[in-house]
């Protein structure tokens, strides 16, 4: 019997031949990235928890400052420099306000077939270059770290065959929330998304991130998808090799099939307070907004920068509205520089921000208040997500989060001033 993409590289890292569903190995990680969240955490139980402190493999340790970058309080301040401290102390690879972990971790580190443990529940984002990525806690981390090793229940795999093409002003973050509202937020519970299929020819980059990336919003211990040539000449222009490219078998087992055809992908609008209430945009028109919010793990990314400039261009951000434009990474954001497209948000009159994960994260830029309404790019809109438990996170696409900054309410791009 044939092996799904997880199962070899599970199989890969266990050093056996191959594994099942179900089967549980002791696996050999090849990195280990954690942030600003809980990484305090993890230097607090190095020291006081462990009798024989050690790390396995510096190199394989990559940290990142990003969820509250600048610090906003004397306590984060605290746990940002114990962070630095250590890392400097130990040689680890550190990075502190230059963009969001995992768009850094794609720009930098991911390589196809890597098993790659994240402190961090969208560490599954790096599945859009064939990796096994998936978010632990700080005790599971702090194992790996000293250890270099851990343990895995072998995954079943869901698979999702895409075909056709994305209409116009339709976007992969439709898509995914589409998925996601098809399935539910338990739908793919401990479970892998695998997507394949012609229609991934047609799906850049950026889109395969961004779909990865909120494969955990329907539970999913991580997503996959097959390398292909457009994934490569990304490796290629980084200077990076593929570790290994797998793709299941055509005799693999999966427990579940979908197809989707991305023709028929509307834009979609997540509604207050789960991420599976999904509805067509155009259903949600006219909800009043106070804040908007381009940006985070999943949409911060210079395509949809160049979405929401170009929407933007010769207008203005409504004067009730708040318009926080967060790029994911300081590269992103220097390409945008370049392009013009900063300059665009600021005459729109948007707050064009250090890139960080601001109100995604909630605890930081851009909390809103009780009561307030918030449309988002952010990878979650459960209460008290961006703020206060009273107030409400809508989730959309650049393209309709930047309209909704202009019109003052949910709004579709092509009904924007109609």
């Amino acid at each position: 019997m044939g092996m799904t993409m997880a199962e070899k590289i599970i199989a890969s890292a266990a050093g056996v031949e191959s594994v099942r569903a179900g089967d549980i190995h002791t696996v050999e990680l090849d990195r280990l990235m954690s942030n600003d969240g809980t990484t305090h955490l993890t230097i607090d139980m190095y020291h006081q928890k462990l009798n024989h402190p050690r790390i396995a493999d510096i190199r394989k340790l990559v940290w990142i400052i990003d969820h509250n970058i600048p610090a906003d309080s004397p306590k984060t301040a605290a746990s940002h420099k114990k962070m630095r401290d250590f890392a400097r102390a130990h040689e680890i690879d550190f990075w502190e306000g230059k963009g969001v972990c995992h768009q850094i971790m794609m720009e930098h580190y991911v390589r196809p077939g890597e098993l790659i443990f994240g402190a961090d529940s969208h560490t599954c984002t790096y599945g859009a270059l064939g990796a096994f990525g998936t978010g632990v806690g700080c005790t599971d981390y702090l194992y790996a770290m000293v250890t270099g090793k851990s343990w895995l229940l072998v995954p079943e795999t869901i698979r999702f065959n895409l075909k056709g093409k994305l209409p116009e002003g339709v976007y992969a973050r439709d898509l995914i929330l589409t998925i996601i509202g098809k399935i539910g937020a338990n739908g793919a519970n401990y479970k892998v998304m695998e997507f394949v299929g012609e229609g991934m020819k047609s799906l850049t980059m950026d889109d395969r991130i961004a779909i990865c990336n909120l494969c955990v919003e329907a539970g999913a211990k991580t997503a996959l998808m097959e390398v292909d040539e457009i994934a490569m000449e990304y490796l290629k222009a980084r200077g990076r090799e593929p570790k290994v490219s797998v793709q299941s078998d055509a005799d693999a087992v999966f427990t579940e099939e979908y197809t989707f055809d991305l023709s028929q992908i509307v834009s979609i609008v997540a509604k207050p307070d789960f991420v599976d209430a999904v509805v067509p945009a155009e259903e949600a028109l006219g909800v009043k907004i106070d804040e908007a919010f381009l940006g985070s793990c999943n949409n911060g990314r210079l395509s949809d920068l160049r979405v929401g400039a170009m929407i933007l261009k010769g207008r203005k951000v409504h004067p009730h509205v708040r318009f926080l434009v967060v790029p994911a990474s300081q590269e992103v954001y220097e390409a945008a520089l370049e392009e013009g497209l900063i300059g665009i948000f600021m005459e729109a009159g948007a707050i064009v921000m250090n890139p960080n994960c601001s109100v995604c994260w909630g605890s930081c830029q851009g909390v809103i208040g009780a009561g307030e309404v918030l449309i988002s790019t952010g990878t979650r809109n459960f209460k008290g997500r961006a703020g206060h438990p009273d107030s409400k996170v809508y989730l959309a696409s650049a393209a309709t989060v930047t309209a909704s900054a202009a019109a003052g309410e949910i709004m579709m791009a092509d009904r924007l001033n109609a």
